[in-house]
């Protein structure tokens, strides 16, 4: 039976592609102008009193979940609470959706009863082909919302349908999604902080 000691070289290993990763999407000047771009889009919605849905499948749900957590909760330190809404977390709604109409209308679906024009929709999918993900982006530019998808490497099919789309440069499924997460806390930082610490509304620590 294998120690503990003998999955070091593979913890250290895994740990390096991570961070390998990390630093390619710090060496692309690209991601990190779109990364920018969509945290000055998502400010200046917040600040006209839209609201932002994420959503996506599996890893990429939680993700959704997670950042919407950030910003209805807080990130870095108290202040008022941010409208955001992940819509993969009414089982209910989503299984009736899926039963009735397709898993590929379940968020679609929800974006039609849920946003109004001026919100921004998030989409995230490694592939960037997540059929659901592509359908319900299409529908929300369609309502007049901003589109953003989280992708990785290609961009997949998603890379033309959002009006942004912040392509991770990988391949490899858990390398994207740990990245997509860190650019969910930078997007949760700056929105923060632009909103309420460069307003004066809360004092920056």
């Amino acid at each position: 039976m294998k120690k503990a000691n003998d999955f070091v070289p593979r913890v250290s290993k895994l740990i390096e592609a991570s961070i390998a990763t990390k630093q390619d999407l710090l060496g692309s000047a690209e991601t990190l102008s779109t990364i920018a771009e969509v945290s000055e889009l998502l400010v200046s919605a917040l600040r006209q009193g839209a609201k932002v849905l994420l959503f996506g499948n599996g890893g990429s749900a939680a993700d959704a979940q997670h950042i919407a957590a950030e910003l209805v909760g807080r990130f870095a330190f108290n202040r008022p609470a941010l409208p955001a809404l992940a819509l993969s977390v009414n089982s209910s709604c989503v299984t009736a959706i899926g039963n009735d109409y397709g898993f590929d209308q379940v968020f679609m679906r929800q974006l039609e009863a849920l946003a109004q024009s001026g919100d921004v929709a998030i989409g995230i999918s490694t592939s960037g082909n997540s059929a659901n993900v592509v359908q319900a982006l299409v529908a929300a530019k369609k309502k007049g919302l901003r589109t953003v998808a989280l992708t990785g490497q290609t961009g997949g099919e998603l890379l033309d349908k959002a009006d942004h789309c912040i392509c991770v440069p990988s391949k490899e499924t858990p390398r994207i999604q740990e990245c997509h997460i860190l650019i969910g806390h930078i997007l949760s930082e700056l929105i923060e902080r632009e909103l309420f610490c460069k307003e004066g509304r809360i004092s920056e620590s």
